[in-house]
């Protein structure tokens, strides 16, 4: 197990200073190309040496014609060459001195038996020269700290707390969008391809010892390497969560895996005992994986699974509550302290059970600051479920009707909803309980926006929040197992 970052045999890769590309050109389509391109628009601070044998300059770049050419030894070398190139081409940088390296190239394992041997050959290479390498059949790493991207496509948000080690090439770029939308990225991920060389272990123990990554996510098609994943699991899980979607437990996700990467998946039920028994928690699908990820690295874990329910229209609060219930968290009622202290800010028309159905709120800045301060402070809850209608709507169209003009609209618009989602993402530190908002319009929208800037999710729908406050209750209990307590079994959808 990795002690120390810098012990990682990753680390110099995750961290170079310097990359030589092989299979870019100026043919903005090829996928070497479009690599390199992502790469610049992403902004990596040290020096690019494209190697190309007939080009002076790739894409601004001054290009070598060969490895000996280039005038330093770079940190990492990347490839998208034909498979056969990739051997000789990678035996030329062990020469050169580089000893960390990208295999994008397909056309090994994952192909057949003439694929197989190329493999073992580009293994045996890396072996005699010392070289650790990610690939082949993927798409390598992306370090939003370092600025460093060899996947297809640039990503522009800030530096993010999710870890990623997946056996799907192109699924970590593609996911970039989706993190975005969600005001959330990935601290360092990785493509391991046909793990010929660093596997998803090598990645796991890489993530669990990195300190800017807060929760670890998996995407597996097939676990190589078993008894050192076991090994792995169990000594990052107590303090790092880790949460996996697992896509070989049926027939047609088997052969999919297979013809991928040539991963050899297993039944569903023995990775559900795996999974169980090293403390990982398992999504269902992408969404649920990103989902469990963010609220296991933004928000404080509950004491327990009693939650509350706030909303200011009923159908909103009674689903909310269907599908709490139906993954086993609690919704006890209030005490009658916590009701004595809502009256001033409610109606004569709420309802003061739990859900706390206000119908409406005397004051439109009280649902996002005294009314859910009152609900954290009740003994008797964990964690703050809290529905988001959005008021922006509501405030733009008061202040059209008091005469502003647009420009005065805009400004007051949003010094409210900055005051509006400051105090509320305040409330989370303040009471150290978990609070999420869920809403039935778009995430998208300005207030929602703002609060998940300000590291507050927010989901489309209590389907998606229920079960991501069932993760936070799940990974509490894998944490007293450890410390040696208990907490009794909640859900039946995650294992």
């Amino acid at each position: 197990m990795t002690q120390t970052l810098e012990d990682s045999p990753l680390y110099p890769l995750v961290n170079c200073r310097s990359m030589a590309y092989f299979g870019a050109s100026n043919n903005l389509t090829a996928m070497g190309s479009l690599i390199l391109s992502a790469q610049l628009a992403t902004g990596f601070a040290g020096p690019i040496y494209p190697v190309h044998p007939t080009e002076d300059a790739v894409q601004g770049l001054k290009a070598y014609r060969s490895v000996a050419d280039l005038p330093e030894v770079p940190d990492l070398a990347l490839f998208v060459l034909p498979p056969r190139l990739v051997a000789e081409t990678l035996a030329a940088c062990g020469e050169k001195g580089i000893r960390r390296a990208v295999i994008v190239s397909g056309g090994f394992q994952e192909v057949g038996p003439e694929g197989a041997e190329r493999q073992r050959e580009i293994v045996a290479v890396a072996a005699r020269y010392g070289i650790r390498f990610i690939g082949p059949n993927c798409i390598g790493v992306v370090n939003t700290h370092h600025r460093l991207n060899t996947a297809l496509f640039p990503y522009d948000e800030k530096p993010g707390f999710i870890g990623l080690a997946s056996q799907s090439g192109s699924f970590v770029a593609q996911m970039f969008n989706h993190l975005t939308r969600h005001a959330i990225n990935f601290s360092t991920a990785f493509s391991v391809g046909n793990e010929a060389n660093v596997d998803i272990v090598d990645c796991m123990e890489y993530l669990a010892a990195d300190p800017r990554t807060k929760v670890i996510g998996l995407y597996i098609e097939g676990i190589r390497r078993g008894e050192a994943f076991v090994k792995a699991a169990r000594a990052i899980s107590p303090r790092k969560p880790i949460v996996a979607y697992y896509v070989g437990g049926s027939e047609t996700g088997s052969r999919a895996g297979f013809s991928h990467t040539g991963a050899m998946a297993g039944p569903d039920a023995v990775y559900d005992g795996i999974f169980r028994q090293c403390g990982i928690i398992r999504a269902r699908s992408v969404t649920e994986l990103f989902d469990f990820c963010w609220v296991l690295g933004a928000l404080p874990l509950p004491a327990g699974r009693r939650m509350v329910i706030q909303t200011h229209s009923g159908g909103p609060g009674a689903a909310a509550a269907d599908h709490c219930g139906r993954e086993g968290l609690d919704l006890p009622l209030l005490s009658p302290e916590t009701v004595e202290r809502l009256k001033p800010f409610l109606p004569h028309t709420a309802s003061f059970g739990n859900p706390v159905d206000m119908t409406f709120a005397r004051n439109q800045g009280d649902y996002f600051a005294a009314i859910p301060d009152v609900l954290l402070r009740e003994p008797g809850a964990d964690m703050l479920l809290l529905y988001i209608l959005v008021p922006s709507l509501m405030i733009e169209c008061s202040l059209e009707m008091m005469g502003l003009l647009p420009g005065d609209i805009a400004r007051e618009t949003d010094t409210l909803i900055e005051t509006q989602t400051a105090a509320l993402a305040a409330l989370v530190g303040t009471h150290g309980k978990p609070v999420i908002g869920y809403t039935y319009r778009g995430i998208e929208e300005k207030f929602c926006r703002r609060l998940m800037e300000k590291g507050l999710p927010v989901f489309a729908g209590p389907e998606r929040a229920a079960r991501a406050l069932t993760a936070l209750v799940q990974y509490r209990k894998i944490r007293n197992r450890q410390d040696g307590s208990a907490m009794d079994e909640v859900g039946t959808g995650t294992t």
